[in-house]
């Protein structure tokens, strides 16, 4: 196996090349571009063609990707690790194992079954007969940061133009991913009904969102003295300055004025994910049921939306007010 130069989305070797444009087909280019370092990665560790590659070699993957990266004596404080965080790694045997089916199902000579086992079998102590899987990797379940009202204020106030509050709205009000921002087109805005259309969602979901009105109110005033007339590009948000001017914003561009507002606040730590975070927490604590959270998400899952429940504090400290007084009273009865 040819571990190459990473160059656009193809690695060197003509296998993992062929299964790279299926997933470019199907998948956002940020996880193509993930997919294929993930292989690259995998192949340069393993040495050995798709063919050749046994259970054995991906345990010993694993092993190697929680060697510790920088000295036997780093660890993370989250977890105690000292190589790739679990994430990572799990990241890592998602895209592998994706690729092994994926050859399975192709029916490509020598690769008969996903050599990438679904977990470690195991039975539980004192009962015959009952197995459970174990899952190879476990990966810690921590919450989400969020930002604190004079926080969001603070970074809000730090923003230097309409277009970048208008954008920082989009995910602290409605709860938009970064790719949904900067994907928004000007037909996707519709002020009139107080919702845009998020065409470029994940999965390729698409929904519409309610939006607060204070972001179009911040919109109209981007379109009216910021954004160039001679744009030819449909999408809404664009670069104001440089060469580059009038044409798509770019992730890393989102980002870094993110960044910037982020250090003119005193902020610590900040990220696009998190504002979308924040903005369904207080959705959640402001009393909006967790299915109409999961509909603004655009969450596959409800099970994914669940975590609000555990970052609105004030709604899990109400329930269980509710439930303890309950208690109180049956106990005073008897």
């Amino acid at each position: 196996m040819t571990a190459g130069r990473l160059d656009g989305v193809t690695v060197g070797d003509a296998t993992v090349d062929a299964y790279l444009e299926f997933v470019g087909a199907r998948a956002r280019p940020n996880t193509l571009l993930a997919t294929a370092y993930d292989l690259k990665v995998f192949f340069s560790v393993v040495g050995k063609e798709p063919a050749a590659v046994v259970t054995a070699d991906v345990l010993d993957f694993i092993k190697a990707q929680r060697s510790p990266r920088r000295g036997a004596k780093v660890v993370r404080l989250v977890d105690g690790e000292s190589g790739l965080s679990a994430r990572t790694i799990k990241r890592r045997l998602a895209s592998v194992s994706g690729f092994f089916a994926y050859l399975a199902a192709r029916g490509d000579v020598g690769v008969a079954a996903n050599p990438v086992p679904r977990g470690l079998a195991a039975r539980r102590p004192g009962q015959r007969g009952v197995v459970r899987g174990v899952p190879l990797i476990r990966a810690p379940r921590t919450l989400p940061r969020i930002l604190e009202p004079a926080e969001v204020d603070a970074f809000m106030a730090a923003l230097r133009t309409h277009r970048d509050r208008a954008m920082v709205e989009a995910m602290v009000l409605g709860g938009l991913r970064r790719c949904e921002v900067l994907g928004l087109g000007l037909r996707d805005v519709r002020p009139g009904e107080r919702r845009v259309f998020v065409a470029e969602g994940k999965g390729a979901r698409e929904r519409i969102v309610p939006m607060s009105s204070r972001f179009f109110a911040t919109t109209a005033d981007y379109f009216e003295t910021e954004r160039p007339r001679t744009s030819a590009t449909d999408r809404v948000f664009v670069v104001l300055k440089g060469p580059r001017r009038g044409q798509p914003l770019s992730a890393a561009g989102l980002v870094e004025i993110v960044d910037g507002a982020r250090r003119r606040a005193g902020i610590g730590h900040l990220t696009c994910h998190q504002l979308r975070h924040t903005c369904f927490t207080r959705l959640r604590e402001a009393g909006m049921a967790l299915e109409a959270i999961q509909a603004q998400a655009g969450h596959a899952s409800i099970e994914t939306t669940r975590v609000y429940l555990h970052l609105a504090n004030d709604w899990l400290a109400g329930e269980y007010a509710r439930a303890a007084e309950a208690i109180d009273a049956q106990t005073a009865q008897l």
